[in-house]
Protein backbone atom coordinates (compact mmCIF):
# COMPACT_ATOMS: atom_id res chain seq x y z
CA UNK A 1 0.00 0.00 0.00
CA UNK A 2 2.80 2.37 0.94
CA UNK A 3 4.59 1.63 -2.35
CA UNK A 4 1.42 2.43 -4.29
CA UNK A 5 1.00 5.74 -2.46
CA UNK A 6 4.64 6.64 -3.12
CA UNK A 7 4.27 5.77 -6.81
CA UNK A 8 1.14 7.89 -7.10
CA UNK A 9 2.90 10.81 -5.41
CA UNK A 10 5.88 10.56 -7.78
CA UNK A 11 3.56 10.38 -10.79
CA UNK A 12 1.60 13.42 -9.59
CA UNK A 13 4.81 15.37 -9.04
CA UNK A 14 6.05 14.41 -12.49
CA UNK A 15 2.80 15.54 -14.09
CA UNK A 16 2.97 18.86 -12.24
CA UNK A 17 6.55 19.40 -13.41
CA UNK A 18 5.63 18.66 -17.03
CA UNK A 19 2.86 21.20 -16.85
CA UNK A 20 5.03 23.95 -15.36
CA UNK A 21 4.90 27.20 -17.29
CA UNK A 22 5.86 30.83 -16.84
CA UNK A 23 4.81 34.12 -18.41
CA UNK A 24 6.91 37.30 -18.29
CA UNK A 25 5.86 40.89 -18.93
CA UNK A 26 8.75 42.97 -20.30
CA UNK A 27 9.40 46.20 -22.12
CA UNK A 28 11.46 49.27 -22.87
CA UNK A 29 10.47 52.94 -22.65
CA UNK A 30 12.99 55.11 -24.49
CA UNK A 31 12.38 58.86 -24.90
CA UNK A 32 14.58 60.87 -27.26
CA UNK A 33 14.99 64.53 -28.03
CA UNK A 34 16.16 64.49 -31.66
CA UNK A 35 17.40 67.41 -33.74
CA UNK A 36 18.31 67.31 -37.40
CA UNK A 37 19.72 70.02 -39.65
CA UNK A 38 19.83 70.12 -43.44
CA UNK A 39 20.42 72.59 -46.24
CA UNK A 40 16.65 72.92 -46.90
CA UNK A 41 14.97 72.52 -43.51
CA UNK A 42 15.76 71.59 -39.91
CA UNK A 43 13.60 69.59 -37.51
CA UNK A 44 13.32 69.39 -33.72
CA UNK A 45 11.22 66.67 -32.11
CA UNK A 46 10.59 64.52 -29.09
CA UNK A 47 10.60 60.98 -30.39
CA UNK A 48 11.55 57.52 -29.11
CA UNK A 49 13.94 54.58 -29.48
CA UNK A 50 17.18 56.52 -29.78
CA UNK A 51 19.08 53.84 -27.85
CA UNK A 52 16.76 50.81 -27.62
CA UNK A 53 13.45 50.34 -29.41
CA UNK A 54 10.49 51.12 -27.16
CA UNK A 55 8.30 48.04 -26.73
CA UNK A 56 5.81 46.13 -24.62
CA UNK A 57 5.87 42.36 -24.66
CA UNK A 58 4.74 39.09 -23.18
CA UNK A 59 6.69 35.84 -23.40
CA UNK A 60 6.22 32.46 -21.84
CA UNK A 61 7.41 28.88 -21.87
CA UNK A 62 5.90 25.55 -20.87
CA UNK A 63 7.96 22.47 -20.02
CA UNK A 64 6.45 19.54 -21.92
CA UNK A 65 8.84 16.95 -20.50
CA UNK A 66 11.33 14.75 -22.30
CA UNK A 67 13.47 17.75 -23.23
CA UNK A 68 10.62 19.46 -25.10
CA UNK A 69 9.12 22.86 -24.38
CA UNK A 70 6.62 25.19 -26.02
CA UNK A 71 6.97 28.97 -25.96
CA UNK A 72 5.36 32.13 -27.24
CA UNK A 73 6.54 35.70 -27.76
CA UNK A 74 4.27 38.70 -28.38
CA UNK A 75 6.09 42.04 -28.69
CA UNK A 76 4.57 45.37 -29.71
CA UNK A 77 6.39 48.52 -30.77
CA UNK A 78 5.41 51.55 -28.69
CA UNK A 79 5.73 55.21 -29.69
CA UNK A 80 5.85 56.55 -26.13
CA UNK A 81 6.24 60.15 -27.33
CA UNK A 82 2.64 60.16 -28.62
CA UNK A 83 1.07 56.97 -27.30
CA UNK A 84 0.59 55.13 -30.60
CA UNK A 85 1.67 51.66 -31.64
CA UNK A 86 4.15 50.66 -34.34
CA UNK A 87 3.56 50.11 -38.05
CA UNK A 88 3.25 46.55 -39.35
CA UNK A 89 2.32 44.63 -42.50
CA UNK A 90 0.52 41.38 -43.13
CA UNK A 91 2.02 40.10 -46.39
CA UNK A 92 5.65 41.29 -46.71
CA UNK A 93 4.65 43.71 -49.46
CA UNK A 94 3.55 47.00 -47.92
CA UNK A 95 2.69 48.50 -44.57
CA UNK A 96 -0.97 47.84 -43.73
CA UNK A 97 -1.21 49.87 -40.53
CA UNK A 98 -0.29 53.43 -39.69
CA UNK A 99 0.71 52.92 -36.07
CA UNK A 100 -2.57 54.07 -34.57
CA UNK A 101 -3.28 51.13 -32.28
CA UNK A 102 -1.13 48.61 -30.48
CA UNK A 103 0.00 45.81 -32.79
CA UNK A 104 2.47 43.02 -32.09
CA UNK A 105 4.53 44.22 -35.04
CA UNK A 106 7.95 43.52 -33.57
CA UNK A 107 7.44 39.81 -33.00
CA UNK A 108 4.49 37.43 -32.65
CA UNK A 109 5.60 33.81 -32.60
CA UNK A 110 4.93 30.39 -31.11
CA UNK A 111 7.71 27.81 -30.89
CA UNK A 112 8.50 24.19 -30.19
CA UNK A 113 11.93 23.69 -28.63
CA UNK A 114 14.05 20.61 -28.00
CA UNK A 115 17.38 18.94 -28.59
CA UNK A 116 16.76 19.36 -32.30
CA UNK A 117 16.69 23.15 -31.99
CA UNK A 118 13.68 25.45 -32.34
CA UNK A 119 10.85 25.61 -34.85
CA UNK A 120 9.28 29.09 -34.75
CA UNK A 121 6.08 30.24 -36.48
CA UNK A 122 4.79 33.79 -36.97
CA UNK A 123 6.13 37.30 -37.53
CA UNK A 124 9.82 37.54 -36.70
CA UNK A 125 13.13 39.18 -37.53
CA UNK A 126 14.69 38.05 -40.80
CA UNK A 127 18.10 36.32 -40.74
CA UNK A 128 19.64 39.01 -42.95
CA UNK A 129 18.71 41.72 -40.42
CA UNK A 130 20.63 40.15 -37.55
CA UNK A 131 24.06 40.93 -39.00
CA UNK A 132 23.11 44.57 -39.47
CA UNK A 133 21.98 45.09 -35.88
CA UNK A 134 24.32 42.77 -33.95
CA UNK A 135 27.42 44.18 -35.66
CA UNK A 136 26.35 47.85 -35.44
CA UNK A 137 27.63 49.73 -32.34
CA UNK A 138 24.33 51.66 -32.36
CA UNK A 139 22.19 48.53 -32.67
CA UNK A 140 20.28 50.01 -35.66
CA UNK A 141 18.66 52.57 -33.36
CA UNK A 142 18.84 56.35 -33.34
CA UNK A 143 20.70 58.83 -35.48
CA UNK A 144 23.89 56.74 -35.52
CA UNK A 145 22.28 53.75 -37.27
CA UNK A 146 24.24 52.11 -40.09
CA UNK A 147 23.68 53.66 -43.50
CA UNK A 148 22.91 50.21 -44.87
CA UNK A 149 19.62 50.19 -42.97
CA UNK A 150 18.81 53.82 -43.76
CA UNK A 151 19.31 53.38 -47.50
CA UNK A 152 18.74 49.66 -48.05
CA UNK A 153 17.12 48.36 -51.23
CA UNK A 154 16.14 45.20 -49.35
CA UNK A 155 12.41 45.96 -49.41
CA UNK A 156 9.70 45.19 -46.82
CA UNK A 157 11.56 42.19 -45.39
CA UNK A 158 14.77 44.05 -44.58
CA UNK A 159 14.00 43.81 -40.84
CA UNK A 160 11.04 41.45 -40.30
CA UNK A 161 8.82 39.06 -42.19
CA UNK A 162 5.22 38.06 -41.56
CA UNK A 163 3.82 34.54 -42.07
CA UNK A 164 7.23 33.02 -41.42
CA UNK A 165 8.35 29.47 -40.67
CA UNK A 166 11.74 29.49 -38.99
CA UNK A 167 14.23 26.96 -37.71
CA UNK A 168 17.14 27.60 -35.32
CA UNK A 169 20.02 25.23 -34.64
CA UNK A 170 20.43 24.04 -31.04
CA UNK A 171 22.88 25.98 -28.91
CA UNK A 172 25.29 23.18 -28.11
CA UNK A 173 27.26 22.99 -31.37
CA UNK A 174 30.62 24.26 -30.15
CA UNK A 175 29.99 27.90 -31.02
CA UNK A 176 28.30 27.33 -34.37
CA UNK A 177 24.80 28.81 -34.80
CA UNK A 178 22.37 29.23 -37.64
CA UNK A 179 18.81 29.70 -38.78
CA UNK A 180 16.62 29.24 -41.82
CA UNK A 181 13.38 31.06 -42.56
CA UNK A 182 10.69 30.77 -45.21
CA UNK A 183 8.02 33.46 -45.40
CA UNK A 184 4.87 33.85 -47.49
CA UNK A 185 3.09 36.73 -49.19
CA UNK A 186 -0.16 34.74 -49.14
CA UNK A 187 -1.49 35.94 -52.51
CA UNK A 188 -4.08 34.11 -54.60
CA UNK A 189 -2.69 31.40 -56.89
CA UNK A 190 -4.22 33.02 -59.99
CA UNK A 191 -3.00 36.55 -59.21
CA UNK A 192 -0.35 38.21 -61.36
CA UNK A 193 1.64 38.86 -58.19
CA UNK A 194 1.03 35.42 -56.68
CA UNK A 195 4.64 35.09 -55.49
CA UNK A 196 5.07 38.64 -54.17
CA UNK A 197 6.29 38.59 -50.59
CA UNK A 198 7.46 34.97 -50.66
CA UNK A 199 11.04 34.50 -49.55
CA UNK A 200 13.78 32.33 -48.15
CA UNK A 201 16.59 33.46 -45.85
CA UNK A 202 19.56 31.72 -44.21
CA UNK A 203 22.15 32.70 -41.61
CA UNK A 204 25.16 30.82 -40.26
CA UNK A 205 27.71 31.97 -37.73
CA UNK A 206 30.39 31.11 -35.20
CA UNK A 207 30.81 32.67 -31.77
CA UNK A 208 33.53 31.53 -29.39
CA UNK A 209 35.48 33.61 -26.91
CA UNK A 210 36.21 37.06 -28.33
CA UNK A 211 35.14 36.17 -31.90
CA UNK A 212 31.67 36.37 -33.44
CA UNK A 213 31.18 36.20 -37.22
CA UNK A 214 28.13 35.43 -39.37
CA UNK A 215 27.02 35.29 -43.01
CA UNK A 216 23.40 35.74 -44.18
CA UNK A 217 21.56 35.48 -47.50
CA UNK A 218 17.96 36.07 -48.58
CA UNK A 219 15.77 36.28 -51.66
CA UNK A 220 12.29 37.83 -51.68
CA UNK A 221 10.13 37.50 -54.79
CA UNK A 222 8.30 40.39 -56.48
CA UNK A 223 6.82 40.79 -59.96
CA UNK A 224 8.73 44.05 -60.26
CA UNK A 225 12.00 42.19 -59.59
CA UNK A 226 13.23 39.74 -56.99
CA UNK A 227 15.44 41.19 -54.26
CA UNK A 228 18.55 39.24 -53.32
CA UNK A 229 20.46 40.37 -50.25
CA UNK A 230 23.52 39.08 -48.48
CA UNK A 231 25.73 40.41 -45.72
CA UNK A 232 28.72 39.44 -43.65
CA UNK A 233 29.40 40.74 -40.16
CA UNK A 234 31.86 40.21 -37.38
CA UNK A 235 33.03 41.33 -33.96
CA UNK A 236 36.21 40.92 -31.95
CA UNK A 237 36.36 41.67 -28.22
CA UNK A 238 39.75 43.10 -27.26
CA UNK A 239 38.74 43.49 -23.63
CA UNK A 240 39.33 47.23 -23.64
CA UNK A 241 37.02 47.60 -26.68
CA UNK A 242 34.83 45.66 -29.09
CA UNK A 243 35.61 46.13 -32.77
CA UNK A 244 32.83 45.33 -35.25
CA UNK A 245 32.11 45.60 -38.95
CA UNK A 246 29.67 44.46 -41.61
CA UNK A 247 29.40 44.46 -45.40
CA UNK A 248 26.10 44.19 -47.30
CA UNK A 249 24.82 43.86 -50.85
CA UNK A 250 21.23 44.32 -52.07
CA UNK A 251 20.45 43.45 -55.70
CA UNK A 252 17.06 44.16 -57.28
CA UNK A 253 16.60 42.12 -60.46
CA UNK A 254 16.14 44.44 -63.44
CA UNK A 255 16.79 47.31 -61.05
CA UNK A 256 19.46 48.92 -58.90
CA UNK A 257 22.14 47.35 -56.76
CA UNK A 258 23.24 48.74 -53.41
CA UNK A 259 26.37 48.06 -51.40
CA UNK A 260 27.35 49.27 -47.97
CA UNK A 261 29.69 48.69 -45.08
CA UNK A 262 30.28 49.76 -41.49
CA UNK A 263 33.25 49.75 -39.18
CA UNK A 264 32.96 50.79 -35.57
CA UNK A 265 33.47 49.96 -31.94
CA UNK A 266 32.27 50.00 -28.34
CA UNK A 267 34.61 51.27 -25.62
CA UNK A 268 33.69 50.81 -21.92
CA UNK A 269 34.31 53.94 -19.85
CA UNK A 270 33.48 53.68 -16.16
CA UNK A 271 29.73 53.24 -15.79
CA UNK A 272 29.19 53.96 -19.45
CA UNK A 273 30.22 53.16 -22.99
CA UNK A 274 31.48 55.16 -25.96
CA UNK A 275 30.04 54.16 -29.35
CA UNK A 276 31.53 55.15 -32.68
CA UNK A 277 31.02 54.14 -36.30
CA UNK A 278 31.69 55.02 -39.90
CA UNK A 279 29.19 53.66 -42.42
CA UNK A 280 28.46 54.14 -46.10
CA UNK A 281 25.94 52.98 -48.70
CA UNK A 282 26.14 53.34 -52.48
CA UNK A 283 23.39 52.68 -55.03
CA UNK A 284 24.70 51.59 -58.41
CA UNK A 285 22.56 53.27 -61.06
CA UNK A 286 23.19 54.21 -64.66
CA UNK A 287 25.65 57.08 -64.39
CA UNK A 288 25.09 58.70 -60.99
CA UNK A 289 25.89 56.08 -58.31
CA UNK A 290 24.66 58.17 -55.35
CA UNK A 291 26.53 57.55 -52.08
CA UNK A 292 26.00 58.65 -48.47
CA UNK A 293 28.76 58.46 -45.83
CA UNK A 294 28.06 58.81 -42.11
CA UNK A 295 30.21 59.29 -39.04
CA UNK A 296 28.60 58.78 -35.63
CA UNK A 297 29.79 59.21 -32.06
CA UNK A 298 27.79 58.50 -28.93
CA UNK A 299 27.97 57.90 -25.21
CA UNK A 300 25.72 55.84 -22.94
CA UNK A 301 25.82 56.34 -19.15
CA UNK A 302 24.22 53.60 -17.07
CA UNK A 303 22.48 54.93 -13.98
CA UNK A 304 21.52 51.34 -13.10
CA UNK A 305 21.09 47.99 -14.83
CA UNK A 306 17.77 49.17 -16.26
CA UNK A 307 18.12 52.94 -16.70
CA UNK A 308 20.56 54.80 -18.93
CA UNK A 309 21.16 58.28 -20.28
CA UNK A 310 22.60 58.63 -23.78
CA UNK A 311 23.64 61.10 -26.43
CA UNK A 312 24.68 60.67 -30.08
CA UNK A 313 26.03 62.97 -32.77
CA UNK A 314 26.07 62.02 -36.45
CA UNK A 315 26.95 63.73 -39.72
CA UNK A 316 26.17 62.43 -43.19
CA UNK A 317 27.82 63.63 -46.40
CA UNK A 318 26.14 63.04 -49.77
CA UNK A 319 27.75 62.56 -53.15
CA UNK A 320 26.70 61.95 -56.75
CA UNK A 321 23.14 63.14 -56.22
CA UNK A 322 22.39 61.50 -52.87
CA UNK A 323 20.25 63.52 -50.45
CA UNK A 324 20.25 61.50 -47.19
CA UNK A 325 19.26 63.58 -44.16
CA UNK A 326 19.11 62.92 -40.42
CA UNK A 327 16.37 63.10 -37.79
CA UNK A 328 13.66 64.32 -40.15
CA UNK A 329 15.59 67.26 -41.64
CA UNK A 330 15.61 67.94 -45.39
CA UNK A 331 18.80 68.47 -47.33
CA UNK A 332 19.52 69.06 -51.00
CA UNK A 333 21.46 66.64 -53.18
CA UNK A 334 25.20 66.57 -52.49
CA UNK A 335 24.78 68.58 -49.27
CA UNK A 336 25.51 67.51 -45.69
CA UNK A 337 23.17 66.87 -42.78
CA UNK A 338 23.80 66.59 -39.03
CA UNK A 339 21.76 65.11 -36.22
CA UNK A 340 21.76 64.88 -32.42
CA UNK A 341 20.02 62.53 -29.99
CA UNK A 342 19.63 63.08 -26.24
CA UNK A 343 17.56 60.58 -24.30
CA UNK A 344 16.76 58.28 -21.44
CA UNK A 345 16.04 54.56 -21.63
CA UNK A 346 14.30 52.47 -18.96
CA UNK A 347 13.73 48.72 -19.30
CA UNK A 348 11.57 46.42 -17.22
Amino acid sequence: MKKSLIALAVLAASGAAMAQSSVTLFGVVDATYAYGSGSVANKSQLTNSGYNSSRLGFRGVEDLGGGLSASFWLEAGVNNDNGTGGVTNTNNQAATSTGGGLTFNRRSTVSLNGGFGEVRLGRDYTPQFWNLTVFDPFGTNGVGTTQTLNSSLGGPTTVRASNAIGYFLPGNLGGFYGQAQYYMGENLSNAANKKDGNGLALRAGYANGPINVALAFSETKFVSGNIQAWNLGGQYDLGVAKIMAHYSNDDVKNGNEGTGFLIGGLIPVGAGEVRLAYSTYKIDTVGADPRSNKIALGYVHNLSKRTALYTTFARVSNKNGAAQSLNGAVTAANRNSTGYDFGIRHSF
